[in-house]
């Protein structure tokens, strides 16, 4: 259960589920970002989290936001530290326990997965798995665990714009977060590396993508998935054909369970 006072979770209480054949572009969703210890879920940790609740109709200004400091009893890395300027005594001091901190926000998003209100993240298997390491590490139940009893399926609806746009946008260069949403056209309400900034960028890139590429914003609430998947694996074996050309090793990525 939720630990603490959420925005979000009133917020979401006086929802309706969406229809699945909702558009992408006309959906609420649930924007998601963290800053860790390191980059490996299970042995790495949170550090900060931030969930927003969007409505497309109303746009950033009508956005409601949760954001946690954690303190993740575990050090934080120099490289992780240089990029999210959190250090180990400031989350020791400032951060909350990770136990009811950790299961705020997967209560949130399962909450919003029983609405079928789709989690946004970019390179979105990161967050997410970073977030079940941390579960796993604290004894609590997972994401499938809480849908599965609270809603009718367990799978996660995930809309991941790194994804998207490697699918849609055919450009070179590399897709950093900065850089996609340049490309579209997204000025930061903040500093990125700040989670609630790096979610509420993440949640202005649907509309441009949407707009560039109507494909894009018509996907329905139950297409996502499926188009998804495909376009992942589409990247994928384009990715290891470029690396065997060039003498790379092969990526072995996936992108959540089919």
């Amino acid at each position: 259960m939720v630990g603490m006072t959420s925005p979000i979770l009133d917020a979401l209480k006086a929802l309706e589920p969406q229809a699945p054949d909702t558009p992408l572009r006309d959906s609420l969703l649930l924007g998601f970002d963290t800053e860790t210890t390191g980059l490996a879920a299970g042995r790495d940790a949170i550090v900060s989290a931030s969930l927003v609740l969007r409505d497309p109709s109303a746009g950033i200004d009508g956005d409601v936001h949760d954001e946690w400091l954690i303190n993740p009893h575990r050090p934080i890395s120099a490289g992780a530290s240089a990029v999210n300027g959190f250090t180990n005594e400031f989350v020791a001091e400032h951060g909350a326990e990770p136990a009811p901190a950790l299961d705020s926000i997967a209560a949130i998003i399962a909450a919003a997965q029983c609405l079928r209100i789709p989690l946004v993240a970019y390179n979105a298997p990161f967050d997410v798995d970073m977030l079940g390491g941390d579960l796993i590490r604290w004894n609590l139940q997972s994401i499938d665990q809480r849908i599965t009893v609270e809603g009718d399926s367990p799978q996660l609806l995930v809309v991941d714009p790194l994804v998207i746009d490697r699918q849609v946008s055919h450009r070179p260069g590399r897709r950093t977060l900065t850089l996609t949403s340049e490309y579209y056209g997204v000025y930061p309400h903040g500093s990125f590396h700040d989670a609630t900034t790096d979610t509420v960028a993440v949640l202005d890139l649907i509309s441009p993508m949407a707009t560039l590429y109507p494909q894009v914003g018509a996907l329905t609430l139950d297409e996502l998935m499926p188009w998804q998947h495909k376009a992942f694996d589409s990247w994928l074996q384009g990715y290891n054909s470029w690396a065997e050309e060039h003498g790379r090793r092969p990526r072995h990525d996936t992108w959540f369970a089919a």
